[in-house]
């Protein structure tokens, strides 16, 4: 298995068969996989982790995906959506605390239509002009990317989710497709966004074959940012009852991509962190250098469930970031006060 790992450190890339074989080891070659990973890692970042301001800006959502919380037909959920002005005061209260960029996340909540969001962009972009602005607000029209572009925004997450069609069809309603999702993946670059996709590890349904998939994929998209993290079921969907996703093979996946992608940032996520207490750190110990604690006020921070025990609902962003920070050094790394471009950019 170590000429396995070899082979992806010098091509970046390996066969179908032998990825598969990679993932479904039985564990014995993690460590060199770790090792390799984390060198990678510090020759392109050094021991610099950076930090996300994550604003979780509303829980409304127009669609159901199996395996979501805030999914439109839960009606045990407490919606609720931030207002611009509570969005400036997350973003005032994380630039204080050294945050240099901030992730609007929410549903497809089609309250903030084009010119509110707009609006939202250009008034960050105004008052702190030296952060990044990245958007993962779903699946919308060319036009409508373009416009938050133009306005200010600069990064966008989207995970793919899954690059398996079927497998796709499996975990959302018939109204949402895997081409539709890749459409404005590559619209989103066309554009100019720096990318970021990724995937739930143990998703119902996946099998090793789908993730050489997922792999393929974001081999073909070339993104900046990769973020994939363990499933895990919420109380309230059809899957309440699947299994979740593993820790282990999440961290294998993570040290993959480093090695894919030498240059990508990738999320330590929150969710690892909440199957394993020391879940962030050990993705960081496999290749991770990107971490993302709430600046969601803490009133609405327990309606914004998008799976079960989800960590950090109670406390106050300077408690995460510090908490975070201190988590970070002891594993010998640093938090950095810095936009944290990916370095695919200046290498460009």
């Amino acid at each position: 298995m170590k000429l396995l790992v070899d082979k992806l450190l010098a091509n970046h890339t390996l066969p179908d068969e032998e990825m598969n074989l990679l993932l479904a080891s039985d564990g014995s070659v993690d460590d060199y996989l770790y090792e390799q990973a984390q060198k990678v890692r510090r020759e392109y970042y050094g021991n610099d982790i950076y930090i996300r301001g994550l604003i979780e800006m509303s829980n409304y959502c127009r669609n159901n995906c199996y395996y979501c919380g805030i999914r439109a037909s839960n009606t045990e959920v407490s919606r609720y959506r931030l207002t611009a002005e509570e969005i400036l005061s997350c973003c005032e209260q994380g630039y204080n605390l050294g945050f240099r960029t901030f992730v609007l996340q929410g549903g497809e909540d089609m309250y903030y239509i084009d010119d509110v969001m707009v609006d939202i962009i250009s008034g960050i972009r105004n008052k702190y002009p030296d952060c990044a602005i990245t958007l993962s607000l779903g699946e919308r029209s060319y036009d409508t990317y373009k416009a938050y572009f133009d306005a200010g925004a600069d990064r966008y997450l989207l995970r793919h989710e899954t690059a398996d069609f079927q497998h796709y069809s499996q975990i959302h309603p018939q109204n949402l497709s895997a081409e539709n999702r890749q459409r404005c993946l590559y619209d989103l670059k066309r554009i100019g966004y720096q990318v970021g996709t990724g995937f739930m590890v143990g998703s119902p349904y996946q099998k090793t074959e789908h993730l050489v998939k997922d792999l393929n994929f974001i081999a073909q998209l070339q993104p900046q940012m990769v973020g994939i993290g363990p499933f895990i079921p919420h109380h309230q969907t059809p899957f309440a009852a699947f299994p979740q996703g593993s820790v282990v093979l999440t961290l294998r996946l993570i040290a993959v991509l480093r090695l894919m992608l030498p240059a990508v940032l990738l999320p330590a996520t929150t969710a690892l962190g909440t199957l394993d207490p020391c879940g962030r750190e050990k993705g960081i110990l496999a290749g991770a250098n990107v971490v993302m604690p709430n600046l969601s006020p803490v009133s609405v921070r327990k309606k914004y469930q998008i799976y079960d025990h989800k960590i950090c609902t109670g406390d106050e962003a300077a408690e995460c970031r510090f908490c975070l920070q201190r988590r970070i050094e002891s594993i010998g790394c640093r938090i950095v006060v810095d936009r944290g471009d990916s370095k695919l950019l200046s290498k460009k």
